[in-house]
């Protein structure tokens, strides 16, 4: 970790993986984005969102964090209750403040979804005080 400015510089190559029983709150038809009890697109999205934020985390100042400006994904085969998906991700570029991540997602017989993950490097108490601000115009 290299501090350039006044933020840290992170190290491409930075990985993590989390891995998350299917259950029927996972699902398409829990979620509405389908009719089907099978893992649905947005808990994918929100699985590979969380594993790249928890990969950097621990490397960042105290009170910043990261959020997410961009997901580019594909969600590619269907995975059942009763299954595990694991998700791999991967910093594979660190510019400034801007993190790009590689993602992916298998559940026991392979390759379910992936794509590509942005997020930004920010200070948690400005980033959140501007966002209550809107609430007071």
């Amino acid at each position: 970790m290299l501090m350039q400015g006044d933020y840290v510089m992170l190290t491409v190559g930075i990985s993590n993986e989390i891995c998350r029983d299917v259950t029927k709150d996972h699902t398409a038809a829990a979620i509405g984005s389908g009719m089907l009890e099978v893992f649905a697109t947005p808990a994918m999205a929100a699985l590979m969102e969380e594993t790249c934020m928890k990969s950097v985390q621990d490397e960042l100042d105290e009170g910043c964090g990261t959020v997410g400006t961009g997901l580019t994904i594909h969600h590619v085969s269907a995975t059942p209750v009763g299954m595990q998906v694991r998700c791999v991700s991967k910093l594979v570029e660190a510019d400034g403040r801007k993190l790009v991540f590689d993602v992916q997602a298998f559940d026991e017989a392979g390759l379910i979804g992936q794509g590509m993950h942005e997020r930004f490097i920010i200070e948690n108490d400005k980033f959140f005080g501007k966002a209550q601000k809107k609430l007071e115009k």
